[in-house]
């Protein structure tokens, strides 16, 4: 995207920098990053992301304040899951978007998924970090959007996920963390914060108070940085200490009922340029004929699980009538190959992480490089300069 610094890089390029640098970064980690990472940052055009911010920006102020949505959104919260004390809006938003070749020749944005859930929030600092010192890259790339540098922006994040507590009374919760992907971000939150993950199945409950047992010590539990996938939760029917309806003496880093409430389920009712159309599944009268350029998804499911690029009317028509309304059906967008690489043109998602504490701000940029139907690291695991990857952002025209 800029081409004087994709083309140095590249030129640079060794697979003895590569090694070097993935061993740079599970030192900062702390544990072996297990996904692909990519070879390479991306390097693109501020005034680009920005507009793609902006796009979020809006979009997320559709869906927040509007009651009528408020409503419509408030039916999709499971009642098991329907935690008490919900806040005003949500403190971390995922807004994904591809790029496009427009009518005009001219790359756009597209939105691919929006979310009201924690992503990579620690771990890509750490990300950035290890690019800019293993490949040497200038300093005056900028890596975090709408905050001046890493330490303005960990200090939010910091003030978002722990609040005015001590650290060691708030906990990263997931479902048995260390066998997670994302472990990686767990351990750059607790370095860089001292927020510890711990298994949602470890925690005691007394009265309305939770714990959790550290070095023999039993600590109480103040907030909450919830990273419990209620999809996993299900599948893999575990036993709780607690219900997520019980009324508990606990803050949440980001209420549970903002993983519904801003979701796949928002797409249909966003009205934004950016939007490809997509319909609930149960809302559709016939099929398109021409379904190899659709995707369907379910509603609540993550990193791509239950996707299918092109269904066909076989696929549709298995699903139960009564489960269509947890299904979306989108059109399917044509993702432009914009990143040069030794391996070819690479095609390019751009995740804008916001938080919202005072204001709604962009972080850093996670972005997922690959050349397979899908873009997930999972999905383009056998390719090289492909996967995970951050963004650097330069001022001016490319």
């Amino acid at each position: 995207m800029i081409p004087a610094l994709r083309e140095r890089f590249n030129r640079e390029y060794t697979p003895e920098k590569y090694r070097a640098f993935l061993a740079a970064l599970d030192e900062a980690c702390g544990t072996h990053v297990k996904f692909r990472v990519c070879e390479t940052p991306c390097f693109f055009p501020r005034a680009l992301v920005e507009r793609l911010a902006a796009a979020g920006r809006e979009m997320i102020h559709q869906l927040v304040d509007d009651p009528a949505y408020l409503e419509a959104s408030r039916a999709v919260i499971p009642p098991d899951f329907d935690v008490p004390g919900e806040s005003q809006r949500p403190l971390f938003v995922q807004a994904d978007f591809g790029l496009i070749r427009g009518a005009g020749g001219e790359i756009e944005p597209r939105l691919v998924e929006i979310q009201g859930f924690p992503s990579l929030y620690a771990y890509q600092i750490l990300l950035l970090d290890s690019y800019r010192r293993s490949y040497a890259l200038d300093s005056a790339l900028g890596g975090f959007l709408d905050f001046p540098d890493e330490n303005s922006y960990l200090r939010e994040l910091r003030r978002a996920i722990i609040g005015g507590h001590d650290p060691q009374n708030v906990v990263l919760l997931e479902i048995h963390p260390w066998e997670q992907k994302t472990l990686p971000d767990f351990t750059a939150t607790e370095k860089l914060l001292g927020v510890r993950p711990v298994c949602i199945t470890e925690l005691k409950k007394e009265g309305r108070r939770l714990f959790y047992a550290h070095e023999g010590r039993r600590i109480p539990i103040f907030r909450i940085y919830n990273r419990v996938i209620v999809d996993e939760l299900v599948r893999k029917d575990l036993s709780l200490p607690f219900s997520f309806t019980d009324e508990l003496d606990v803050e949440w880093a980001g209420h549970p009922n903002w993983f519904f409430r801003i979701s796949k389920f928002s797409i249909p009712f966003l009205k934004h340029p950016t939007v490809p159309r997509s319909w609930f599944l149960d809302r559709l009268l016939e099929w398109p004929a021409d379904l190899e350029n659709y995707v369907l998804k379910p509603l609540f499911s993550f990193a791509g699980l239950g996707v299918i690029v092109g269904p066909t009317r076989v696929d549709l028509e298995a699903i139960p009538r009564e489960k269509r309304g947890d299904y979306l059906l989108q059109e399917r967008m044509r993702f432009e190959p914009v990143i040069a690489t030794p391996h070819g043109a690479t095609q390019a998602e751009l995740r804008i992480m916001f938080l919202w504490a005072d204001e709604l701000k962009a972080g850093p940029i996670i972005v997922r490089m690959g050349r397979g139907k899908m873009m997930g690291v999972d999905h383009n695991r056998d390719l090289e300069w492909v996967g995970a990857s951050a963004a650097f952002l330069q001022s001016g025209s490319p």
